[in-house]
């Protein structure tokens, strides 16, 4: 059964040798096939997934594509914020990891995840997170939200320890959050590149 990847999944290879594209030289001694890849956006006309490599530095960041039958596992940026699993991290006394246990512990009336370095780190227990690393969340959105109930999530956001940063994923793409609240307008992420609108729930995909 093929699995289904959305951006910000994390995905596992059955075999390294399924990677595909032009890869920098610090790719062969970083990464291994322990460890997962991210999805980004993109589009290949064969089916292929579009995947991101993490190095152990921010800079380094490198974009590869595997087909669908080289994925042995999947992980949802929602497992990763489960208070339990969030309570045994090993990083459970950094400022970003107590932010998102702070979150976990509210009711909210949808799904939310967590991307970026803490959410690799929580996966994977490789320490790519710092005291000082932001704290990057991804909302599930299939239909329009109402602004109160996000006004509430980001003002409950910017009272944490950290910088968090929330992206509001919707059929057609994802926008960050704080720019809808300020401005009504946003610039929607696609797999066919970022588009301005006002509509982000709208636009076809």
């Amino acid at each position: 059964m093929q699995l289904e990847c959305r951006a910000h999944d994390l995905i596992w290879l059955n075999d390294p040798e399924q990677l595909q594209g032009s890869l920098p030289e610090w790719v062969a001694s970083q990464w291994r096939a322990t460890l997962p890849l991210v999805v980004r956006r993109d589009r290949d006309e064969n089916g292929r997934i579009p995947v991101g490599i993490r190095g152990l530095r921010r800079d380094l960041r490198a974009a590869a594509w595997v087909d669908p039958t080289a994925i042995q596992r999947r992980l949802a940026p929602e497992a990763l914020s489960q208070r339990e699993g969030l309570l045994r991290s090993p990083f459970v006394t950094q400022p970003p990891v107590q932010a998102a246990i702070q979150l976990a512990q509210q009711v909210w009336p949808w799904a939310w995840g967590i991307t970026g370095s803490v959410g690799y780190a929580l996966a994977t227990e490789v320490p790519v997170l710092h005291g000082d690393s932001d704290l990057d969340l991804l909302i599930r959105s299939p239909e329009p939200l109402a602004n109160a109930e996000l006004a509430r999530w980001q003002h409950f956001c910017q009272r944490l320890i950290c910088r968090v940063d929330t992206q509001v994923e919707t059929p057609a793409g994802a926008f960050a959050l704080a720019e809808w609240l300020r401005d009504g307008r946003v610039m929607l992420k696609t797999n066919e590149g970022p588009r301005l609108t006002t509509r982000p729930w709208e636009e076809s995909a």
